[in-house]
């Protein structure tokens, strides 16, 4: 499953709630952050790779192997393992990002160990033959039609992304280029599958009616057995230079039902921002675009209005390299997509003079905090947004102080945020309707 980029942690990440972390002697983290509101649990295995991590010609492969990690082992064949979970009234899923991969389950609390055991049996033992890798392989082709190939908004996503930073993996799509998913073969499944699923290379997080203690020792029980492969973990990437000219790219559809802006910005992500950088970027994604009250949405929907929709958004948790800043936005009846695109350059010019009204900034904090506050309430979204978090370079006590940064960033931090805003280091995704053939 690809990570979706609608949800609450998209745009902005969760208060923190106290939460323990540990270290298993063969290098596994162990993070338990309790909710004792129900008896439930979620147990979530991330592993610190994604699609960023996939070998140059071999795109895709990251999200394949999230595919063949439910094609069973020795001791839990295929699909054993999810009809018990439907019997206790648990649920399962597995996403992948460019960073991370994860896998999870919610169940009753008294079902944890049985989560334990399949993951660790699974994180070694996954068993593949050549049939169910070639089935899998056609099932994955068939969902990148749908989420891309025949879906016009998704193409010029990827051709945003590979124009703003086409060296770096992360500029490729997720799920992979169409062409290189038909040559992924089970011997690249497994080569990826010893490289990184390792405990060293893994966090377990637990959320839920759990004791951090008992889950710390189930842990030991369950994962503490599997040996560290002792490969270092440390990888780099190729990075592109600063852009010093904007770059616009045009997809033209028949399909297409209504013109789309897409302006895609590179800017730092939480771990590598300087201190109060990556807050200002969130709080100023919420100021532009982040609900009807926004900068952007009163003054080009309804003052001007030369946009029926305008939204902007920090992708503060998928990244643990430079990230992404984009403003969408939907042009009115009789506005062309260059008109709109100028409109939104123009309000961020005025804004870089006169910066945000003081009252404007105070609700925006307010807001931000309530809503995700709200979001926190949902114990997989909560733990998602850690193990994002933990994924991507963050730490513990990062995550404790989030409300404080949000609540003590400053109009010149907004104004700084504003810069990296600039039109000559971002990409313009114009999205138009063709006449058909």
């Amino acid at each position: 499953m690809l990570p979706n980029s609608s949800s609450p942690l998209s745009g902005h990440t969760a208060s923190a709630v106290p939460a323990s972390a540990f270290r298993l002697d063969n290098g596994m983290q162990v993070v338990v952050i309790p909710d004792r509101r129900s008896p439930i649990v979620t147990h979530m295995v991330w592993y610190r790779n994604g699609s960023a991590d996939d070998p140059a010609g071999k795109s895709g492969i990251a999200h394949f192997l999230e595919h063949l990690m439910f094609k069973g082992t020795d001791a839990h064949p295929a699909g054993t393992f999810s009809a018990l979970l439907a019997s206790v009234g648990g649920e399962e899923n597995a996403f992948t990002g460019w960073d991370f991969t994860a896998y999870y389950q919610r169940v009753p609390k008294e079902h944890l160990p049985t989560c334990m055991a399949y993951e660790a049996d699974r994180m070694r033992g996954l068993v593949l033959d050549e049939a169910v890798v070639a089935t899998e392989r056609a099932v994955i082709l068939e969902e990148r039609s749908m989420v891309a190939d025949a879906n016009p908004p998704g193409l010029l996503g990827e051709a945003v992304a590979l124009a703003a930073i086409p060296s770096h993996p992360a500029g490729r799509p997720i799920i992979g280029w169409r062409h290189e998913i038909e040559s992924l073969t089970r011997a690249d499944a497994l080569a990826y599958y010893r490289r990184f699923y390792t405990p060293e290379n893994a966090l377990l997080l637990v959320a839920g009616d759990a004791e951090p203690q008992a889950v710390l020792d189930l842990a030991a029980g369950a994962y503490g057995a599997i040996p560290p492969s002792g490969v270092p973990l440390a990888r780099s990437h190729p990075q592109d230079p600063p852009s010093r000219a904007h770059r616009q790219v045009t997809l033209a559809d028949p399909t297409v039902s209504e013109p789309q802006l897409m302006r895609l910005h590179t800017v730092p992500s939480p771990g590598t921002a300087a201190p109060g950088e990556a807050e200002a970027l969130e709080l100023l994604a919420f100021l532009l675009g982040g609900d009807d009250t926004s900068v952007l949405h009163t003054r080009l929907a309804v003052e001007r209005p030369c946009a029926t929709r305008i939204q902007a958004s920090y992708w503060s948790a998928y990244f643990a390299g430079r990230s992404r800043f984009y403003i969408n936005g939907l042009p009115a009846p009789g506005t062309t997509l260059e008109e709109l695109d100028q409109a939104v350059d123009a309000v961020l010019g005025d804004l870089r003079e006169t910066g945000f009204e003081a009252q404007a900034v105070e609700r925006a904090k307010t807001q931000l905090v309530a809503n995700v506050l709200y979001a926190r309430d949902s114990q997989v979204s909560l733990a998602n947004w850690y193990g994002m978090a933990l994924c991507c370079g963050l730490r513990l006590d990062e995550l404790a102080t989030w409300q404080a940064r949000i609540e003590a960033v400053t109009p010149e931090a907004l104004g700084a945020a504003l810069v990296l805003l600039d039109r000559q280091g971002g990409v313009s995704g114009h999205l138009v309707r063709s006449e058909a053939a």
